[in-house]
């Protein structure tokens, strides 16, 4: 693992032993599975009561049963057929083989929260896990008091045959599947509250980009700070020493090209979203190598201004102010 740990093992870590972190797993998709189709309208029903929320949006933005253009037999009829399917009968059944017992998981995710809940006291914490499946439509959000919700079917194993499904969907190659397991559940669970917490980016420049992620990784960090940097930024180890060991280059890359006040999206996609590589960089560079760099700029200022919070970083949406405060010198 050398090469692939936070850097905050190298500083000391908050004892969070002592705080109250309550968490209650709420497994919708098995009480969806249950359901009576000779009965299904009464079920649907008292679902719908048990999980108000959750289900307003289960219903309507992830199977989309309630989109008339989508199901015109209505919402009813879908999901008899969706419960019903022998092939997502199956993939229900994998989900339950694998993620049988939630004590483990639990854990996880306490942990994390007991972190959250140090570093950012004044926001809203997640009490609640609710679990669903979604033909591999969505692996997670947010809803009501900042309620974490997780599709176990994009959580199964990287040895999971998630190619078959679509070949042609470039959401399901590999260096994307290899990260679909439990060890990176928490850290992409959390991805969607941070997001919120975060809003928007100001401006639209690569350097824009760049810190707003370098920021989301710097809470990524906090939250989780026993997490290989491998499973935080979705790479392999292999890919995360590259980038240690070519920092310099990186950043001289991005100021011999002239890209970090571009706002050409053409030219820096590959550089802040996912991708298999970083275009003008050797084939062993990962995608996304902007977002590490602004990570290395984030810490950098925050170790130079420590008695900026985690929540005054996070309302800091000038990038130069932060590039100009961290006096950042990329590592030879």
């Amino acid at each position: 693992m050398s090469g692939c740990t936070s850097d905050l093992e190298k500083k000391e870590i908050p004892d969070v032993s002592a705080i109250d972190a309550p968490l209650q797993i709420n497994r919708f998709e098995q009480d969806l599975f249950s359901l009576d189709t000779n009965n299904l309208k009464t079920g649907l029903e008292g679902l719908e009561a048990e999980y108000p929320e959750f289900s307003e949006i289960y219903f309507n933005a992830v199977l989309r049963s309630k989109d008339p253009d989508y199901a015109p037999e209505g919402n009813e009829a879908y999901v008899r057929t969706f419960i019903s399917d022998p092939s997502v009968r199956h993939l229900y059944d994998t989900t339950q083989v694998v993620f049988g017992n939630m004590d483990e998981v639990k854990a996880d995710f306490v942990q994390a929260l007991k972190y959250f809940r140090y570093w950012f006291p004044d926001v809203q914490a997640p009490e609640k896990l609710t679990t669903f499946i979604s033909w591999f439509a969505m692996g997670g959000f947010i809803f009501g008091d900042n309620e974490l919700a997780v599709g176990l079917d994009l959580y199964l194993g990287d040895t999971y045959p998630y190619w078959q499904i679509d070949p042609s969907n470039t959401a399901f190659s590999a260096y994307l599947t290899r990260t679909f397991n439990k060890q990176h559940m928490v850290v992409k669970s959390f991805q969607p509250l941070i997001d919120d917490m975060l809003g928007r980016q100001q401006g639209e420049r690569l350097l824009d980009f760049m810190i707003h992620n370098g920021k989301k990784l710097y809470v990524l960090d906090l939250i989780a700070p026993n997490t290989p940097d491998s499973v935080r930024l979705e790479m392999t180890g292999q890919q995360v020493e590259w980038l240690r060991n070519n920092e310099l280059e990186m950043w001289s890359h991005f100021l011999r090209e002239d890209l970090l006040y571009s706002n050409d999206l053409s030219k820096i996609r590959k550089l802040i979203d996912y991708s298999p590589n970083s275009p003008g960089m050797p084939p062993e560079a990962p995608g996304r190598t902007a977002n590490w760099v602004g990570w290395q700029i984030v810490k950098a200022y925050m170790r130079l201004h420590p008695e900026t919070t985690p929540r005054e970083l996070i309302g800091l949406k000038d990038a130069q102010v932060i590039l100009d405060g961290s006096k950042y010198k990329p590592r030879r």
